[in-house]
């Protein structure tokens, strides 16, 4: 009886110590996340899997067209996946010929799918605050981000993390390329 007792111990610790490691890592280092939708195409597709980076903005900060994580503001358990265009401080205006503006100077970037059809608020230059970014989809014509004021500017504590790596579907396994 004495040495079932141990057994069951032991694996009841064992089990514990697993779970806490697991808490802590999905808490603070990384979870997996889903792609829903086509914004973000043709870097990630719908129904990819990837793994989110929760760590590395704690000791760095996020840089222009960075692919983040954060939740939507309206709606439970979903979240958003876009692309940081504009920083703390900066001014983003897109003109009526598609083309974003950082701060007054044409923003060279080869993210977007296509030209932008509809600025939405950044129809006037929107400017950010000390904490705030502006993020696009790269779909741009079909991606609810910055310029809709749904979603709005995104303040940095409410970021999730950093798209780090695509663990699914298995072809296309690899880090996720920001720069």
């Amino acid at each position: 009886m004495n040495r079932k007792l141990k057994e069951v111990l032991s694996t009841s610790l064992y089990l514990l110590v697993v779970l806490a490691l697991t808490f802590l890592v999905i808490t603070f280092v990384g979870q997996r996340t889903k792609v829903i939708g086509s914004s973000m195409e043709p870097m990630l597709k719908d129904g990819d899997n990837l793994i989110v980076d929760k760590l590395s903005y704690r000791f760095n900060e996020p840089e222009r067209f960075d692919i983040i994580v954060f939740p939507f503001r309206y709606a439970e358990r979903t979240y958003y996946i876009k692309r940081i265009i504009g920083l703390p401080g900066e001014t983003v205006y897109i003109d009526e010929n598609g083309l974003i503006y950082i701060n007054g100077e044409m923003l060279a970037e080869s993210y977007g799918k296509e030209a932008i059809a509809d600025p939405g608020r950044a129809y006037e230059p929107v400017e950010l605050g000390k904490d705030e970014y502006f993020v696009m989809g790269d779909n741009r014509n079909n991606s609810s981000d910055s310029r809709d004021p749904a979603v709005g500017n995104i303040q940095r504590s409410e970021f999730i993390g950093k798209a780090w790596m695509r663990i699914w579907p298995l072809n296309k396994i690899g880090m996720i390329q920001h720069q």
